[in-house]
């Protein structure tokens, strides 16, 4: 199993956001490349950027920064936040992004998703975001009548590299990851599902590596990291076991 250090970038800093609210951000930084050669020294060879200004203006706004991440990370970045058409998509890759991850257009756009599939093989994530179940878009700002698992099943043949599950009211309040939820998803699909939400120590990690069978692909960690309560190196030898 993957453990995914994040990276959020709000006006080009390291930030952290209390269930998906711009205005209950805390900042841990001002140098994300930094950052990420931290997560690399720590034994991370993934890290899941997040460009949260682009995901509320639906096209990329940290873009300097995203830049220096790639260059100062070994590894893979997967990137999300604002990628709503082709040239964004492009853009990306050629910049030596590993893997996009696009939520407000998979609902909103599902053609331009899998051709993006198709053209990027491995290279799509779909953001499936939940609040009480149900698929939130624009920054998580907007709540649609779409379940999480009907919108994951109208990307089962479509060629998309993985699903990231992410309990908004969770994410970024250290409640523990709703693991119920995410095993249940990637149970119903047949497609890799990566974790996100509320992530709070080992124990999260140590029980999602329990359903790597499942379809449980990765998991994604910010807060806390930040606060101390979850030891990067720890975390990602407990994934491999």
């Amino acid at each position: 199993m993957i453990v995914f250090p994040a990276i959020d970038l709000k006006s080009g800093e390291v930030v952290r956001l209390a269930e998906g609210d711009m205005d209950r951000a805390t900042v841990y930084g001002d140098n994300p490349a930094e950052q990420a050669r931290l997560f690399a020294k720590a034994g991370a060879e993934h890290i899941h950027v997040v460009d949260l200004d682009g995901a509320f203006a639906g096209s990329p706004r940290n873009a300097e920064a995203v830049e220096a991440i790639v260059a100062s990370f070994p590894g893979y970045v997967q990137l999300g936040g604002g990628i709503r058409n082709r040239e964004t998509v492009e853009r990306w890759f050629e910049l030596g992004v590993a893997r996009l991850v696009i939520g407000t257009a998979a609902l909103k756009d599902p053609e331009f998703v899998r051709d993006m599939a198709r053209e990027y093989e491995g290279g799509i994530v779909v953001a499936v975001d939940a609040r009480d179940g149900m698929v939130a878009t624009e920054g998580w700002a907007d709540v649609s009548e779409v379940s999480v698992r009907d919108m994951a099943r109208r990307f089962e043949d479509a060629g998309v590299a993985s699903l990231l599950f992410t309990d908004v009211g969770r994410d970024g309040m250290l409640t523990g990851c709703n693991i119920e939820a995410t095993v249940d998803l990637a149970r119903s699909v047949d497609i890799p599902v990566i974790a996100s939400g509320g992530v709070k120590g080992l124990d999260d990690v140590h029980m999602l590596s329990q359903f790597t069978q499942d379809g449980i692909e990765g998991v994604i960690t910010g807060r806390a990291l930040y606060d101390g309560r979850l030891d990067l190196a720890t975390a990602i030898a407990m994934a491999n076991r």
